[in-house]
């Protein structure tokens, strides 16, 4: 049932969201003249990889400078990058991905291979049990992602600090807990949090109270 969800849901966010798709590729090529797409390898359900496709934000080559995580002020990051980051465009694009079928709506974001390998624990790898996502608590909890890092020396570690474990644990609990009608829940509550982040996040404590996470939490 997921998987009719997600090629029912996302063929009908690619159809309404063509035009936007099609100025966002438009600009990103005119801005450089490059490839508007980027398609970086990610782990995938039960360790499989896939090329995750976003529309591309940042210079060509800045995946090889070795920083994988972004702060908000990132001098990789293009200008029409700025506005494709701001209203969540490349994140968007990955409704091909699911309509393809290696991601769903509503799952833990998919990882880069390097650090699912050398970085993960073997709780960690419990979130390779399903299909990464658009979409999950730990994307709306961390959707200033950028304005965390943002400053930071060193983002790889201050995101493996501050960021991951909380995902991680966030994600984990998804896992746990997961149903259509959670999935239903968190996409609205994805949307509510593009208008009103503040008002989203009581609703997830509410859920995280729910479902008796632990307090840190």
């Amino acid at each position: 049932m997921k998987r009719v969800i997600d090629f029912f849901l996302s063929f009908v966010g690619i159809a309404l969201l063509f035009p936007v798709f099609f100025i966002t590729v438009l600009f990103i090529f005119l801005n450089d003249f490059k490839n508007p797409f980027y398609t970086p390898l990610r782990m995938g359900k039960n360790m499989k990889p896939f090329k995750m496709i976003k529309f591309r934000s940042m210079t060509i080559g800045a995946d090889k400078s070795g920083v994988n995580s972004t702060s908000i002020n990132d001098n990789r990051i293009t200008n029409v990058g700025k506005i494709i980051r701001k209203f969540k465009l490349d994140e968007l694009s990955q409704l091909f991905n699911v309509l393809i079928g290696n991601m769903s709506l509503v799952g833990p974001r998919p990882q880069i291979i390097d650090h699912v390998i050398n970085e993960y624990s073997d709780e960690e790898k419990n979130l390779l049990t399903v299909k990464p996502g658009i979409t999950d608590i730990s994307s709306i909890v961390f959707s200033d992602e950028g304005d965390i890092l943002k400053d930071s020396l060193d983002p790889n570690k201050d995101y493996n600090i501050l960021i991951r474990p909380w995902k991680s644990k966030l994600g984990i609990l998804y896992i746990e807990n997961q149903s259509i009608l959670l999935d239903f829940y968190l996409i609205l509550l994805t949307l509510l949090a593009i208008i009103n982040k503040r008002l989203s996040l009581i609703f997830i404590n509410k859920l995280l109270m729910n479902y008796k996470a632990d307090s840190d939490l």
